[in-house]
Formats: C-alpha cells, sequence, structure tokens
C-alpha cells in the first residue's frame, strides 16, 4: 500500500504564496538596510533578519517545486533593489522597523499555523513563529539596551477587583452623559495602533521622496496624511484620560531622493501595512468597550479600505500586481473552449 501525501488546500495554498511575497520584500528592505547600518548590535539584528527571510525563500521555494507550482515572482535584488542608492533611514529606524514587522510577522504566521493542516506546512509555520518571536525579542533587547524602546503607559495599580454595574459604563461619548475613564485594554491598543502608525507615516513620506511616479507619491502623501490623522485620534483619546502617549523623538529619514526600493515594492510594503492595520483595528474594536472607541476604529478601517484599494488600482494599471493563486472560473473557460 503506498502512502499519498495530501494535496495543499487553498488555505495552505494561500498561506506558503503569502509567506514568500513578504519575505522576499524583506529580504531586498534588509539587503539595503546592511549596506547602509553602522551600529555593530543593530547590524546583528538585522543580519539575522536577513538570514531568516533568506532559510524562508529556500524552503518555500522547495515545497513549491515539490508540488509543482508556480514560484511566485515576488520581489529580487535585480529588479526592486538599488544597492547604490544613499543611506535613507537611521539605524534606529532600522531597528524600530525591524522590531515592528517581527509583531507584523508574529501575527501572520500564528494566523497560517491555523490555516494548515498538513503537518509538514505546519511545521514550517511553527518554525517560523518561534524564528520570529526570537527575532522580536533580539530587537526588543536592542532597543532597550540603547534607551529607545518605547513603553506603553504606566497607571496606578488597582486596588480593589470590581464588576461592571451599569451600561453607563460602555458610554464613551461626553454628551450622553459622565465619559468614564479609558481601561488597560483600551489604553493598549490606542498605544499601539499609535506606534504602527508613526512608522507608517515615516515609510509612506520615504516611499514619496523618493518615488519617481508622481502617482506613487500622491499615494504616498495621502497614505503619511491618513496616518498622522488616526495618530492624532488616538493620542487625543489617551491625552483626554491625562495619559501622556510616549514617542520616540529620531528623525529617521534622511534627504535623499534616489529611490533604494522600486513603486512596485514600496506599494506592495504599504498595502501589507495597510491590511495589517485593518486588522489591529477589528481587534481594538473588539476588545474596547467604550462605544466611542469602537465607533472610531470602524471608520477609520473603511478610510484604511479605500485607502488600499487605491493602491491597489495604481498597482494593477501599472502591471504590478501578483495575482494569489486562484480557481478557474468555469463559465470562462466554458466560453474560450467554444471559440477554439
Amino acid at each position: 500500500m503506498t502512502n499519498t501525501r495530501a494535496k495543499l488546500t487553498s488555505s495552505e495554498l494561500a498561506s506558503i504564496w503569502s509567506g514568500y511575497m513578504n519575505d522576499s520584500m524583506s529580504k531586498c528592505v534588509l539587503h539595503y538596510f546592511l549596506k547602509h547600518v553602522e551600529d555593530e548590535e543593530i547590524r546583528s539584528v538585522a543580519q539575522f533578519t536577513y538570514n531568516l527571510s533568506t532559510k524562508h525563500i529556500e524552503k518555500l521555494t522547495t515545497i513549491f517545486r515539490d508540488e509543482g507550482i508556480p514560484i511566485p515572482t515576488g520581489f529580487t535584488k535585480e529588479h526592486d533593489l538599488n544597492l547604490n542608492a544613499p543611506r535613507l533611514y537611521t539605524d534606529m529606524f532600522m531597528l524600530n522597523y525591524i522590531n515592528h514587522m517581527a509583531k507584523v510577522g508574529l501575527l501572520a504566521y500564528s494566523s497560517f499555523i491555523s490555516m494548515s493542516a498538513r503537518k509538514d506546512i505546519r511545521a514550517y509555520f511553527m518554525e517560523g513563529l518561534q524564528e520570529t518571536s526570537d527575532l522580536y525579542d533580539n530587537s526588543s533587547e536592542a532597543l532597550l539596551s540603547k534607551g529607545l524602546f518605547v513603553r506603553a503607559p504606566y497607571i496606578a495599580y488597582p486596588t480593589t477587583t470590581d464588576f461592571v454595574d451599569s451600561r453607563k459604563y460602555f458610554n464613551g461619548f461626553p454628551s450622553l452623559g459622565k465619559q468614564r475613564s479609558l481601561n488597560t485594554i483600551e489604553i493598549s491598543h490606542l498605544f499601539m495602533n499609535t506606534q504602527t502608525n508613526v512608522i507608517g507615516t515615516k515609510l509612506a513620506l520615504s516611499f514619496a521622496q523618493t518615488s519617481p511616479n508622481e502617482q506613487v507619491q500622491n499615494w504616498m502623501f495621502r497614505g503619511a496624511d491618513i496616518a498622522k490623522k488616526h495618530v492624532q485620534i488616538f493620542t487625543k483619546a489617551l491625552i483626554n484620560n491625562d495619559i501622556q502617549p510616549p514617542a520616540s523623538s529620531d528623525v529617521s529619514i534622511s534627504n535623499s531622493t534616489t529611490p533604494p526600493f522600486s513603486d512596485k515594492l514600496s506599494l506592495f510594503h504599504m498595502s501589507l501595512l495597510s491590511s495589517a492595520g485593518t486588522g489591529n483595528y477589528a481587534t481594538a474594536a473588539a476588545a474596547s468597550q467604550r462605544n466611542d472607541l469602537m465607533i472610531n476604529y470602524e471608520r477609520l478601517s473603511l478610510e484604511i479600505a479605500r485607502f488600499a484599494k487605491d493602491g491597489a488600482d495604481i498597482m494593477v494599471q501599472n502591471g504590478w500586481l501578483e495575482q494569489p493563486p486562484g480557481t478557474v472560473d468555469k463559465r470562462r473557460l466554458t466560453k474560450r473552449k467554444d471559440t477554439e
């Protein structure tokens, strides 16, 4: 009796395709970082991250070949990276960027694991989750050692436990009555979404500054403006509760206008961050119990979705949007057969 390995499910195929696209992009970005990073501790973290992306691409390539599935085009040094471009980011930004992308990776890998049935695919993503956990730990230690780790706000320790005794607990609109103070879960999400938008603002500005395409520049500036507006909304909610939101003072971006990355890579990167942001907002809306916060997250998610849709349109117009694997359109297949 012969043991036949089960074919990949649609969710497993989606996961390995997404993993390949993300790692091929990351490898280009990290290669550029390694060309310019000066701090040896940060270089060590960047090299570790680059090695992970390289290893992941090799393993995923083997899976695609073993399954007889075309390998995605993704992003390459030859077509999407200009190592001759001058330095665009400070060392401190590179470290913060790696730490942030490790958080994105943790969410992605946990999702990929939950969508995978085949043991070898689960094993690959479980190993990736552990490696990304190590990366987050290493980059966090480096940030802490340099005094750059931006901590969430502190509050006084509670002295008793309590239960919600009124629907007024959910009210966040002053016009409808007394607005209760934020709880720690709400503070956590406001802080995290502030930090992710700060990173998004700087990346969008750097991509706009270096892109030769006016349409891409305008879209990136729009993204930066959206991210800055969201930061203001989240920080206002914290400040109104007498909580000072911590922030980094690093300028992060040089005055170089030479593009280190292709517009195709830059738009994909911003689309990836937009998707992650939408997921973060959905989680925050579900976890927050004050209705003003829920409504804010929902309306801001719609703004991100519109921004991402316009970015996808630009990618389609320029032939930059690579299609994920999909099903065959039976009606179109039938019509094509009839014309042969």
